[in-house]
């Protein structure tokens, strides 16, 4: 399904690359006019020097110097036949020719890559001749390197653009995260309510001892679901907890629902007991859950299950590995998108629930750390201690 960010974004795509594809061909416009422009004023220039060589009338003279004046943008280097520069040329640095002997060859260089010389013809017999190369005016630079500007501009709307469509995005799915669960937390509470009324009253009851026991552990089961939905979209009350002790509680829960073929093992740096990371502990249990689940799913109810913690100075990392089918890398991007699932049940959701209370709740990361397709997946679950 395409995402509606995604449609305005080629939509605004659409409309840069117009603006900026018109703004380029105008602009090649603009800078081919000014090219025969300049080239006109050269040739102007040009025949104003010979003017000034060869002219005994004073007004002829005077009109000449008065257009050789006149040019002020338009770089020029003399050179003679043999290419050699002349000591005439114009609008070029100065102290760059006094401080640096090269700027002028340089430059030369430059301006025969630009243009075609001017040949000014000095006298038919001996034939001598000068060239005027010349260079690209300041006017003609900045036409030139407008489209360039005019792209960076476009291209930074658009990062702006998309952007702010995604928060947008991102901040109504948020929302609607929030607000199923919180829906489903208060459609809970109703009928769970009632039934811990009716559970006291079955306990009264002789002989529905076993039963009601078995069913106040289901409520109490309820309880911690309704809890968790609950805390969606609400700031969680972080605590300081043993992650060990907390991590073992939840796998003796999940062994008692993974059946006789799956062996559980849990270890940690030199056997430490007490390894502490401030976390939400109905929400923690929540993502050791739905990640003990993807791996008995994986296993499809034959394995091993590994959980590593390892503790550092800054961090604590949480490493389940499973002796499952493995992730594909294609799908290694793919695991913790809302509705991505590789089974033929299920909503595709317990993965992307699991990353967003790891990353948003607890500011930790939830990544794939491993996947060998046919072997194993490791899923490590980072979380900043203090």
């Amino acid at each position: 399904m395409i995402q509606p960010w995604l449609n305005g974004k080629s939509f605004l795509f659409v409309i840069a690359a117009c603006i900026v594809t018109g703004t380029i061909f105008y602009s090649q416009y603009l800078a081919k006019k000014i090219a025969l422009d300049e080239k006109k004023k050269v040739e102007l220039w040009v025949e104003a020097q010979k003017t000034i060589i060869n002219t005994n009338d004073q007004t002829s003279f005077n009109l000449a110097a008065k257009i050789s004046s006149e040019n002020k943008d338009i770089p020029i280097i003399e050179t003679n036949e043999q290419d050699s520069i002349t000591s005439n040329y114009l609008n070029l640095d100065t102290n760059k020719i006094k401080s640096n002997p090269s700027y002028l060859q340089s430059k030369l260089a430059e301006f025969k890559n630009q243009h075609k010389p001017i040949i000014l013809v000095l006298s038919e017999t001996p034939y001598q001749f000068n060239k005027y190369y010349y260079g690209n005016s300041v006017l003609q630079q900045e036409v030139l390197y407008y489209p360039i500007v005019q792209l960076i501009i476009a291209g930074l709307f658009l990062i702006v653009i998309i952007s702010a469509q995604r928060t947008a995005y991102i901040s109504t799915q948020n929302q609607l995260w929030a607000g199923m669960a919180k829906e489903t937390a208060h459609q809970l509470g109703t009928p769970v309510s009632s039934l811990k009324g009716w559970i006291e009253v079955l306990k009264e009851i002789k002989g529905t001892e076993k039963i009601s026991n078995e069913i106040d552990r289901d409520i109490v089961r309820l309880e911690l679901i309704t809890d968790r939905f609950g805390k969606i979209g609400s700031r969680p009350q972080l605590e300081e907890t043993n992650l060990v002790e907390q991590v073992k509680n939840m796998v003796d829960y999940m062994k008692k629902r993974a059946g006789g073929k799956v062996e559980f093992t849990i270890t940690r740096d030199d056997n430490e007991n007490n390894i502490s990371a401030m976390i939400s502990p109905p929400l923690f249990d929540w993502v050791i859950e739905n990640l003990i689940k993807n791996s008995l799913d994986a296993m499809e109810g034959n394995g091993r299950i590994t959980i590593y913690i390892h503790d550092t100075t800054t961090k604590v990392m949480i490493d389940i590995t499973d002796t499952g089918k493995g992730i594909s890398k294609p799908n290694k991007k793919k695991v913790f998108n809302p509705g991505f699932t590789t089974k033929k049940r299920g909503w595709g959701l317990g993965l992307t629930l699991s990353k967003r209370i790891i990353e948003q709740y607890h500011k930790g990361i939830l990544s794939v750390q491993a996947s060998e397709p046919g072997k194993r997946t490791t899923f490590r679950i980072e979380l900043n201690k203090g």
